[in-house]
């Protein structure tokens, strides 16, 4: 579920790739075409990118750029995860808010947009927010700017998918929020817990998870603290 890399070529002075060949569109086209997805659907190709995060997160790769731009879905219904033009080493701690990444501010983890240390739990953020948008053809956030927008990721709680689409399952909405809860560590650990969560919800449409108590938002797990500085001066020795 990884768009494949045949080649690394360099030859009079260029440098290039040489990647398969996707015969399909964007998840985001397809989005576009249908408005939302059934769950059953949003099922179908959740696994497969959250199999493809798997396989990447084990190799130590974080892709950092999750989006359904990014997601290309073949004529056979095949999801490949394409893009991984700012993914990096999980090792290399360095953060960036890439420049080219601005759009993607709607998928963005918070801890990613405050340029905090970062892992494959980013990743499982923005997974969740494609689900979201998968499933009621909205985006859990919208804003007059970048800003405004990380600062919803931060503090806000949208609407549950059920209350925009009826007929979503209970469990979906839970495996959703849980993907985008704000605090990393009370998120998802792995892709392989997710795509877990999603195979018992195939299996049975009334599985519920309870994770709806823990995914708090404005809690202030992300926010640095305001704390109160005394005005007395230290004692000079």
């Amino acid at each position: 579920n990884i768009v494949a890399i045949y080649d690394v070529v360099h030859s009079d002075g260029l440098d290039y790739i040489v990647m398969e060949l996707i015969d399909g569109i964007s998840l985001k086209e397809y989005l576009q075409k249908k408005g939302h997805l059934s769950w059953q659907e949003t099922v179908f190709f959740a696994q497969q990118i959250a199999r493809a995060l798997e396989h990447a997160h084990s190799r130590g790769i974080i892709h950092q750029d999750i989006k359904p731009h990014n997601i290309m879905l073949l004529r056979d219904g095949t999801a490949k995860v394409t893009d991984f033009g700012i993914a990096r080493l999980e090792s290399n701690q360095e953060t960036r808010v890439m420049q080219e990444a601005i759009g993607s501010v709607h998928y963005i983890a918070p801890e990613q947009a405050k340029g905090s240390p970062i892992d494959a739990r980013a990743d499982i953020y923005s997974l969740g927010v494609v689900m979201y948008e998968m499933l009621t053809g909205k985006l859990p956030f919208e804003g007059d700017s970048a800003v405004a927008i990380v600062m919803q990721h931060i503090n806000s709680v949208p609407l549950m998918p059920s209350e925009i689409i009826p007929n979503i399952p209970k469990g979906m909405d839970d495996i959703v929020m849980h993907a985008m809860c704000p605090n990393v560590s009370k998120r998802y650990a792995t892709a392989q817990e997710l795509y877990n969560d999603l195979e018992r919800i195939k299996q049975n449409p009334d599985a519920q998870f309870g994770y709806a108590q823990h995914d708090t938002r404005g809690d202030g797990a992300l926010l640095d603290e305001t704390r109160a500085i005394s005005n007395q001066k230290h004692p000079t020795s």
